[in-house]
């Protein structure tokens, strides 16, 4: 399944790093899966993985929801290696191997499209119970300065755990989980082919 989704992504001409269907992104959202499993307590913090949810024009694909009640968490993982080069307010960020330069979209950006269809998803809530993380979990060095809101594989715990004020009730933090769980599109090869299509008609390839 993966390997037909790769391939699709790349013969409709798209970046590296543009979508998170690629083998490598994979490699990172188990890695994130398997850190917050293991270090954060079922009872409090509840993990939604590779969640397709409906917007105005398409859909969008969030590789974690962290759901609990010091905040809703929206991660965005990238496993890359090389050296990366970029900040808050490019477009496009640069990931360098030797000679070689890739473009991706600039992960914060992209992040706030998904924590702005959360938002709209669970809207009684305060906007500023979302938070943002973008995750680097592979061997990749930031060459420009580090934006804020993006961590390394080893730093997510500190953080997450950083949030002490209780925001959301338990009872809210549950309804919050099953809104989601009953909007989300099933976990498919079909869509992660419609997403990709929802795309490219967004961006007019």
């Amino acid at each position: 399944m993966e390997f037909i989704i790769l391939v699709l992504v790349f013969s409709s001409g798209f970046l590296i790093g543009k979508y998170r269907s690629s083998y490598e992104d994979n490699i990172g959202e188990r890695a994130v899966r398997k850190l917050l499993t293991t270090n954060l307590p079922y009872d409090d913090y509840q993990l939604l993985n590779n969640v397709t949810i409906p917007i105005d024009n398409g859909s969008t694909q969030i590789d974690h929801i962290l759901v609990s009640t010091k905040g809703i968490f929206v991660i965005e993982t990238k496993h890359y290696s090389g050296w990366i080069f970029g900040n808050a307010n490019s477009k496009k960020w640069t990931q360098v191997i030797y000679k070689s330069k890739n473009q991706f979209q600039n992960p914060l950006h992209q992040n706030y499209s998904h924590v702005k269809a959360l938002t709209s998803l669970l809207d009684f809530l305060d906007p500023h119970v979302f938070k943002s993380l973008v995750v680097f979990t592979g061997t990749a060095e930031f060459k420009s300065k580090k934006p804020a809101g993006v961590y390394n594989l080893q730093e997510i715990i500190s953080v997450i755990t950083s949030h002490k004020e209780e925001v959301i009730s338990k009872n809210r933090m549950q309804f919050c989980v099953g809104r989601i769980e009953c909007t989300r599109y099933e976990i498919s090869q079909e869509t992660d082919i419609e997403h990709i299509r929802n795309v490219e008609a967004r961006i007019g390839k």
